[in-house]
């Protein structure tokens, strides 16, 4: 068996099915996967594989099932056998898994040996990715090698019957990690119980507490207090960007946001993501939490640890990746001390060391299904499956929201969120993904993709690599591995239109790409219509001032007139000479390049309805835009499905491309916009036109499958409405799901155009 099938209980599953049927044989954990040989009669024999597709371990993942006659050997009964760790290494790695209910009990129990111990676990739950160091999957090989079983936990390890069996970060007070109390300068505050009793204590003084996790350490403080929310910011200079909280159950995530059945379901998931929820009015956290947002992103505790510090606090607590802005989280105590200096007051550490970083996942429901913004703890490094066998190509990613692919077998392995590539230590963490899982999958690639943009840090490590091991490297542009990736996450054949809007991809003309359609799969694409182009004044500038691309707008729109447009905070924002010196850069292309992106489509809307001038962190206006559209979706919704007519126009060129022209639907803003008409509004009609204008897009091409790709597609709003628009007039519509819309998928889909890229070069073609 092939798949998520070690770590998860699997062989102790097999020994009592085998036993309870009376099956002689043996079962055994290899780095391909799990071997079974079973001798019986055929009746007992069937069963057993119907208990294989029916009822498998709740944490099993089986992809294949290959199955082969073999001589009888007249076994004395059945064994589990010891590993091996020959041949292709093929085997899933487990993501880390939320505790089980079966653990917290015995956590939470007074008679349980593990009483109040922060890191009990067993075959259904707890770390694996994160702890494991080679294949296959054995303590030996994993960061619990350096504790030695008790005789009570060996008796556990070694009995199929327990739950434990095999578990191999298995634990409890008398043999495994415990925790400790530091201060900013390492000294030893507390330990065991003592430590998390501490840590509590802090929060509720109001201090900023270091908490080593799973993945690594979050920053955490009182979710309540406006003060000790502003000292975390300010040390982690974080000024706006909204905060994740930790709560202690459903029932306190349902105090502060609206919960659905199918939000529930993805918080209270053996992944334990962070789920971005609406905010009930009457919410009792700080309004720095997540200022102007309509949405908190909550999560529940996802180790006995957080449990029991959660229900010490009794209240919601800020839970912020451990680090400094544009770094990767920090993984070790004593690196901690360093890199979290003057951030946290007390540092609650333990010594389980950790093998890799890995952040919390974010998620949304969009459409009724969950969506992945941030693909970390719960899902890394599971791989999404192909349907023919590729070469070993490692795909790099992009720039930001990075992430890395590697394709083994028939299985592109991607790995946890690395983030922005901005900082030194951010290639660092970036490097070090890299040689991990070619180290963990025991592979050499044959070649490596990368983005067509020549500046990004991702392009520049692919080709030293490349150059340095005598491999091609293949240059994959942007929006076309947008496409392939949500073609792969879907096992979706091609072509099909592909909607890729994003904020910014290098186009094969040189220029900034953004509001695409493509026309394609992974063998290649034809441009077959984009957004009207517009400029970005001041060239990256544009991306933190969204009021500059407002401006060129206007100037487009209105000519020299625009200047005078002091009604418009956009324009009144600015002095007339940077007004006039912006008008010259937009008249001469000066510093001004031309794009189609749509997300700064969003960005110059945010500013022309006086929702956003200014962003301080990466999409933070068409966030503003789309929360202010959510704010009057009730006053559109009865007509947005209708098309509103005259707003989005499609002009088809006598090549059959089109350009979808904005500029009826920003004239019609800018006509209806006056102090007595709501900007929520407004942006609620600008994204259902948007919608609309997709539609059309998608008419005009005829491809019966459309796939909604790229950063855009995070805004649920979109989303929907245009999901909605496609299905109504009869396409099948591809979404996102395991596989981020946003930069989060662009090694997937770099993989699979560069595996298509090399078979065409083999061929010849």
């Amino acid at each position: 068996m092939r798949g998520a099938v070690q770590g998860v209980g699997f062989r102790p599953f097999v020994w009592r099915l085998a036993h309870a049927l009376s099956l002689a044989g043996w079962v055994r954990n290899d780095i391909a996967g799990v071997f079974i040989e079973l001798e019986g009669e055929d009746g007992a024999l069937r069963e057993f594989r119907r208990a294989l597709d029916e009822a498998p371990p709740p944490l099993a993942r089986i992809r294949e099932i290959l199955e082969n006659p073999a001589p009888v050997t007249k076994e004395p009964g059945f064994t589990i056998r010891p590993s091996e760790d020959a041949g292709a290494r093929t085997v899933l790695v487990l993501p880390d898994v939320a505790t089980c209910p079966a653990c917290l009990a015995e956590v939470l129990d007074p008679k349980d040996r593990r009483h109040l111990y922060p890191f009990a676990n067993c075959t259904n739950c707890g770390p694996r990715f994160t702890i494991v160091t080679d294949l296959p999957y054995d303590r030996p090989a994993t960061t619990m090698a350096a504790f030695t079983l008790c005789g009570e936990c060996r008796a556990e390890y070694e009995d199929p019957r327990d739950r434990r069996f095999h578990a191999q970060p298995i634990a409890c007070p008398a043999c495994g990690p415990h925790l400790e109390a530091w201060s900013p300068s390492g000294d030893v505050l507390a330990r065991r119980h003592e430590a998390l009793l501490a840590a509590a204590d802090a929060l509720r003084a109001g201090a900023v507490v270091a908490v080593k996790g799973l993945g690594g350490f979050h920053l955490m403080c009182d979710a309540r207090s406006a003060d000790a929310v502003a000292a975390l910011r300010r040390r982690k200079r974080r000024e706006e960007k909204p905060l994740a909280l930790m709560v202690r159950d459903v029932a306190a995530a349902r105090a502060l946001a609206e919960v659905t059945d199918e939000s529930e379901a993805l918080l209270a998931g053996p992944e334990a993501p962070i789920v971005l929820l609406p905010r009930r009015a009457d919410a009792g956290v700080a309004s720095n939490v997540a200022p102007g947002r309509p949405e908190l992103g909550l999560m529940l505790p996802a180790t006995p640890l957080h449990h029991l510090l959660l229900r010490e606090t009794r209240f919601p607590v800020v839970a912020t990746s451990g680090n400094r802005s544009e770094e990767p989280i920090a993984t070790d105590e004593r690196e901690a001390l360093v890199r979290l200096a003057g951030m946290a007051d007390l540092f609650l550490v333990h010594d389980r060391a950790l093998a890799r970083h890995v952040d919390d996942s974010v998620a949304r429901v969009v459409a009724g299904a969950p969506r992945l913004l941030r693909r970390a703890r719960g899902w890394a490094p599971l791989p999404v499956p192909v349907r023919e066998e590729l070469p070993v190509i490692l795909g790099v990613g992009a720039h930001m929201k990075t992430a890395v692919a590697l394709s083994v077998g028939r299985q592109v392995f991607l790995s946890q969120h690395v983030g922005d590539l901005e900082t030194p230590e951010a290639l660092d963490a970036f490097e070090r993904v890299i040689a991990d899982f070619q180290r963990l999958y025991a592979v050499e690639p044959a070649a490596v993709a990368h983005d067509l943009h020549p500046g990004y840090a991702s392009t520049v490590f692919a080709k030293k690599l490349a150059e340095a091991r005598g491999l091609p490297a293949v240059a994959v542009q942007h929006h076309h591995a947008h496409l392939a990736a949500c073609l792969a996450e879907n096992e979706a054949d091609g072509p099909a239109l592909g909607v890729t809007w994003d904020g910014t991809g290098l186009g094969t003309d040189g220029t900034i790409w953004g509001g695409e359609f493509l026309l394609g799969d992974a063998s290649g694409f034809t441009r077959v219509a984009h957004l009207r182009p517009f400029r970005l004044l001041g060239g990256d500038a544009a991306v933190k001032e969204p009021r500059r691309i407002a401006l060129a707008i206007l100037l487009e729109l209105l000519g020299e007139g625009a200047l005078g447009r002091e009604d418009l905070e956009c324009v009144r924002s600015f002095s007339r000479s940077e007004r006039e010196v912006l008008a010259k850069m937009a008249s001469s292309g000066l510093n001004a390049p031309v794009t189609t992106s749509a997300g700064r489509l969003f960005d110059a809307v945010a500013s022309l309805l006086g929702i956003a001038q200014k962003s301080s962190f990466e999409g933070q206006s068409a966030m503003a835009l789309e929360a202010a559209a959510f704010e009057a979706w009730g006053e559109v919704a009865p007509g947005a499905a209708q098309p509103l007519a005259g707003q989005i126009r499609l002009v088809i060129s006598s090549d059959g491309s089109a350009i979808l022209d904005w500029e009826p639907l920003l004239s019609y803003l800018l006509g209806k916009s006056s102090p007595g008409v709501s900007s929520s509004l407004l942006a609620a009609e600008f994204h259902a036109a948007l919608a609309d204008g997709i539609a059309a897009a998608a008419a005009h091409v005829g491809a019966p499958r459309v796939a909604l790709t790229g950063g855009c597609f995070q805004n649920k709003l979109l989303t929907e409405l245009a999901a909605a628009r496609l299905r109504a007039a009869g396409f099948e519509v591809l979404l996102h799901g395991a596989v981020p819309p946003n930069d989060g998928g662009i090694g997937l889909g770099q993989v699979l155009v560069a595996a298509e890229r090399l078979k065409h070069l083999h061929r010849g073609d």
